[in-house]
């Protein structure tokens, strides 16, 4: 009995032996069964969850934040993809009516060479346009590619709707596209005629594009033969003849046929399908060197 009074005279033992017995005492009246929580306890819950939704919102807003940005990041890149990929439909749509009314012959041709069959493959390379010049003696844009990207004079520029016009100077990493507008059979420094003809009338229709009214917003179609089948409403596409433009880009539709200068040949009033505007983003065509 000595030696446990002497024990409890050691006043640190005695306060451990006191905040055991408390904590066993706490423990169990917080697992047995209750209604309700104790106050000590619904105040600890609320501080760890008021602490909690404090720390837990901004940083759910911060990962949330970079979240929508790599997603913003994925849907910028799906949607260059896709106006390449609506590009690439509209010039295949038409190529395939050339294919179609060519197969036979190209069938029976035994010499038909690699460098031919290469002919109609096209690569697509999206352009940023960095900046536009809407003067009616200078329509031209500046696009973010140039020569270090496989850059060249007067490839072929489109926008998903059509035809927009060709490059025509090249740098290093630049280069400047002269519009449609531009075209005028009297100007030497004029983008090429475009060779052309109508969806569905490949082999019966054939003009050359030469000019752009700049009042009416129109593009006239030149040198259409007698007895063409060409009429209102016929979608115009680039023939591939000369191979300067890339078979099958859309460049407008028909909207009248007038006769020509001496009744020999026809003219073609053509509704740009482009419609030229501010544009942002642009599709470049480029088709395979054909070896010589």
């Amino acid at each position: 009995m000595l030696k446990m009074f002497k024990l409890f005279n050691n006043k640190r033992l005695f306060i451990l032996l006191i905040t055991l017995v408390m904590f066993i005492v706490v423990m169990g009246f917080s697992l047995g069964t209750r209604k309700s929580l104790s106050w000590p306890e619904n105040f600890l819950r609320d501080t760890t969850g008021f602490v909690q939704n404090l720390f837990y919102k901004p940083a759910g807003y911060v990962a949330g934040l970079f979240q929508d940005i790599g997603d913003l990041r994925d849907l910028a890149e799906e949607n260059k993809r896709l106006k390449i990929l609506a590009a690439q439909y509209t010039i295949d749509k038409a190529n395939y009516n050339f294919v179609k009314a060519r197969n036979e012959q190209l069938q029976e041709q035994l010499h038909f060479t690699n460098a031919q069959k290469e002919l109609y493959k096209y690569t697509y390379t999206n352009a940023q346009v960095l900046s536009l010049t809407t003067e009616p003696s200078n329509s031209t844009l500046v696009i973010d590619l140039g020569s270090s990207d496989g850059m060249k004079p007067n490839m072929s520029v489109i926008s998903v709707d059509g035809l927009v016009g060709v490059i025509s100077k090249v740098s290093n990493f630049t280069s400047t596209v002269k519009l449609m507008t531009m075209m005028d059979v009297n100007d030497p420094n004029s983008q090429p005629p475009i060779a052309a003809t109508a969806i569905g009338k490949e082999g019966k229709t054939f003009g050359m594009i030469e000019s752009y009214d700049q009042e009416t917003g129109m593009l006239k179609m030149n040198k259409i033969p007698q007895g063409d089948p060409i009429a209102e409403k016929d979608t115009i596409v680039t023939s591939g003849i000369g191979r300067l433009y890339p078979q099958g880009l859309t460049i407008g539709t028909v909207m009248s046929v007038e006769e020509g200068q001496f009744g020999l040949t026809s003219t073609a009033i053509i509704k740009p399908s482009a419609e030229f505007q501010d544009w942002k983003q642009l599709i470049v065509v480029s088709q395979e060197e054909r070896a010589e």
